[in-house]
């Protein structure tokens, strides 16, 4: 099976100790070892069919002759000749020919009219004529016809005794019989037909063993049991111990994933059991098919990165593996670093316009124009105190107020005029922590200027106020604002207006709405983003 890379690589060792298991057993496939069990059992079950077959026409030979004696000896003792001929001076000069015509026509080995003392009238073997005949007479003296099984003059024979009635006087016995060589030799005649039909049969069997062995030898990979649950028991451990969520996909959305590690559960929130594309998080249904790389994903809960590798076996795709890593930790830490940053951008601008200011100020008293430079000095450090002196009325938090100076300075130096309306209002940002505030009012600000840059007048403002129902955040900005569509979309996973790369300030800002059971929307005329974050009552009772 090939697949594509897979980034992050992650190293698992894994020891196992198993039982000792059979040489032969472990290395045949299983393949090999159904196919042999398979005809073994197909063989056994043929073989006794095919014996069965046999013992089944021999009874029914035995039958079918005995029927046929006791119809060949009752039809001859009833003939009215037959009993004339008894009655005669020599029965076997009349009785001899006559009964060898019909044994030749009929098939039987004998055919012997004896007298009510055993003596033979008729045999076919002339010799034994006025002998005794052998065999049990007995019943048929009695007047009943029986057939038996018996060891004669010419060897084991089945026969049929009746007795021949003169009127109401026993004047003879009739015995027809065929030996078992000849029933033997009859029988021996179906056997081909039987052995032919019984070596098809095995060798049908034979040819569908075959192909049923190798279609799970391709389905199992020619591997024997032991390695099949050796590859199990690392498959499992290793599904179970890795630290990224791995979900294996078919070709057929409708049907649920093959696989789903504790790790992709974890991070997705999944439900036990069978687990569907329609489980998963939006943005994550609609990846689109093919390889997939590094892309940022907001739930309402995680920041994760994922991947999407294609699996191909023989040439034609088989399902699709994504692979989930949490990013959350990470992506909070960013934030702090991008405040800091920001902080960081601030300072520098501001020394970088100071630096400008001290150089015009030097420069002017060079030149002796005295009054011009504490003018200029003057007049620029009231405008500076001005905004932080009001930040600092308004906003209580100190974090949010250098957030808020900081982003005022940055949009200037991009040439951007970033103003802080007047009635921004806020003693705390709970419910909100100072990073979630920072967070958000950061974020929002920066998409701000990031629009209005695009715009030919271009300006943002923000507004922050707390009343005793909600946290209001909104910033508006020069921009031409965003249907509800494209502020759905931009809401969502890794949106960005910006074509050089996609963002997450959005998603992480809807994520941190949500978390607070907060809204969000976007306006229009002017263009606007505005989130309100609802107080919990203990605090509105307090305020």
């Amino acid at each position: 099976m090939r697949r594509h890379n897979v980034t992050p690589v992650t190293l698992v060792f894994i020891t196992f100790t198993h039982e000792p298991r059979d040489f032969l057993t472990s290395r045949v496939s299983l393949a090999r070892q159904v196919l042999i069990l398979q005809l073994a059992v197909l063989a056994v079950v043929i073989v006794a069919a095919a014996g069965l077959a046999i013992l089944d026409a021999r009874h029914d030979s035995d039958q079918a002759t005995r029927r046929q004696v006791t119809g060949i000896a009752v039809s001859l003792a009833v003939a009215e000749s037959t009993k004339a001929a008894l009655l005669s001076p020599d029965p076997t000069a009349v009785l001899q020919p006559e009964t060898e015509q019909i044994r030749k026509a009929t098939g039987m080995d004998f055919i012997v009219v004896m007298a009510p003392d055993r003596t033979r009238y008729t045999h076919t073997n002339t010799d034994q004529i006025g002998k005794a005949f052998s065999g049990n007479i007995d019943r048929a003296l009695h007047g009943e016809t029986f057939t038996e099984t018996y060891t004669g003059s010419l060897g084991p024979s089945i026969r049929s005794v009746t007795p021949v009635y003169a009127g109401d006087k026993l004047v003879g016995l009739v015995s027809a019989g065929v030996t078992r060589e000849r029933i033997g030799a009859q029988v021996a005649q179906g056997l081909p037909a039987i052995i032919g039909v019984a070596a098809a049969g095995l060798a049908g069997a034979a040819v569908g063993s075959f192909l049923l062995s190798r279609r799970l030898r391709r389905q199992t990979l020619g591997m024997a049991p032991a390695e099949l649950r050796t590859l199990y028991e690392h498959h499992d451990a290793v599904l179970h111990s890795i630290g990224e969520g791995l979900v294996v996909f078919g070709n057929r959305a409708s049907d649920p994933a093959d696989v789903v590690n504790d790790e992709a559960r974890r991070l997705l929130d999944l439900p036990d059991g069978d687990v569907r594309r329609a489980d998963l998080p939006d943005s994550l249904r609609e990846l689109p098919s093919g390889t997939v790389r590094g892309e940022m994903h907001v739930t309402p809960t995680r920041v994760l990165v994922v991947n999407q590798d294609p699996v191909e076996w023989e040439g034609r795709s088989i399902g699709s593996v994504l692979t989930i890593r949490d990013r959350t930790e990470l992506q909070g830490v960013l934030g702090e670093l991008d405040s800091i940053r920001g902080f960081a951008e601030s300072l520098r601008s501001q020394a970088h316009e100071s630096a400008n200011r001290l150089h015009t100020v030097i420069t002017m008293v060079e030149l002796g124009r005295y009054d011009a430079a504490v003018e200029f000095a003057t007049a620029e450090l009231a405008l500076s105190q001005n905004l932080i002196d009001r930040l600092m009325a308004s906003v209580h938090e100190p974090a949010l107020a250098a957030l808020l100076l900081g982003k005022v300075n940055q949009a200037a130096e991009r040439g951007v005029e970033l103003t802080v309306s007047d009635d921004t209002a806020l003693e705390s940002p709970h419910p909100l922590t100072t990073h979630e505030a920072v967070t958000l009012i950061g974020n929002l600000l920066d998409n701000a200027t990031d629009v209005a840059l695009q715009s030919d007048d271009k300006w943002v403002e923000v507004t922050v106020q707390q009343t005793d129902s909600q946290l209001l955040v909104r910033v508006a900005d020069s921009g031409p604002g965003m249907s509800p569509e494209a502020f759905e979309r931009a809401t969502g996973r890794g949106y960005s207006t910006k074509s050089d790369h996609r963002g997450l300030g959005l998603a992480l800002i809807v994520q941190l709405v949500a978390r607070h059971d907060g809204a969000i929307r976007a306006e229009q005329a002017p263009a606007a983003v505005a989130v309100t974050i609802p107080r919990p009552r203990a605090e509105r009772s307090t305020s």
